[in-house]
């Protein structure tokens, strides 16, 4: 992002196995994101397993933590994870707490354990030179889906340590009374207003776009990653697509 790229991020709602590590390789993410929000990925050994797979293939993971708990945020830090993305993210004192149980001191107050995934489980030969470069290598992501963080976010993107911004569509949607219509003039101007902020404090401003035609539009407008679709759409649609193939050559009913 900081060269001016776009990244694209493939989702992860259920399907914590090595083969979605590989596929998302291969398909060209550069990023894997895993929603520990809505489903139970936090503190299971699947979980720190995954995350060291996807370690060893160069695919950095950004979490999205249950909620602003600094048990939640360590258990994932240590399993090895890129970036902690905080659901409902409102005030400029919810990412100052994150930045804190994020970043180790002087900065932070994250508590050392320099001897799982988060090192590779080999102890750093130099623990001081080691937490300041995980400081500077580990990313705090707002996640803004209400509108009381809108009326905040002035204040959340110039909030210090805040490096991105994630606007969930969904639910951004449903709080400004649109549910679902991602393209309504009211959503649009207001992603508009947040991605402006996201500039003018250097904050990475990202999204789910609903096509590609948005895709192209936020990126034209500023947008620098996209969270892009999950593994469950995509076997949805892939399996649709197989049966539709099917019934339009006549091979089945």
């Amino acid at each position: 992002m900081e060269s001016g790229e776009v990244l694209l991020g493939g989702m992860l709602m259920e399907l914590i196995r090595p083969a979605m590590v590989k596929i998302y390789k291969h398909a060209g993410f550069d990023f894997i994101y895993t929603d520990n929000e809505h489903v139970l990925f936090s503190g299971l050994p699947e979980m720190a397993a995954f995350v060291q797979l996807a370690r060893d293939n160069g695919m950095p993971i950004i979490s999205k933590c249950p909620q602003l708990d600094r048990v939640e945020v360590a258990r994932l830090l240590e399993a090895g994870v890129t970036g902690i993305q905080l659901p409902r993210t409102e005030s400029r004192a919810d990412i100052e707490t994150l930045n804190d149980f994020m970043r180790f001191p002087p900065v932070g107050s994250r508590a050392g354990a320099p001897i799982l995934g988060n090192v590779d489980y080999v102890w750093p030969n130099d623990v001081e030179d080691w937490m300041a470069k995980s400081n500077e290598a580990t990313l705090v992501v707002g996640h803004l889906e209400t509108l009381k963080g809108l009326e905040h976010i002035e204040e959340i993107t110039s909030t210090p340590g805040l490096d991105m911004l994630y606007v969930g569509p969904l639910d951004f949607s449903i709080s400004l009374g649109h549910p679902g219509n991602f393209d309504h003039p009211q959503v649009r101007e207001a992603m508009m207003h947040v991605l402006d902020q996201c500039r003018k404090n250097n904050v990475a401003f990202g999204t789910t776009a609903g096509s590609i035609e948005a895709a192209r539009e936020w990126v034209a407008s500023g947008a620098r990653f996209f969270e892009v679709v999950d593994e469950l759409s995509l076997l949805h649609q892939g399996a649709a697509r197989m049966v539709d193939a099917y019934r339009e050559f006549g091979i089945v009913n």
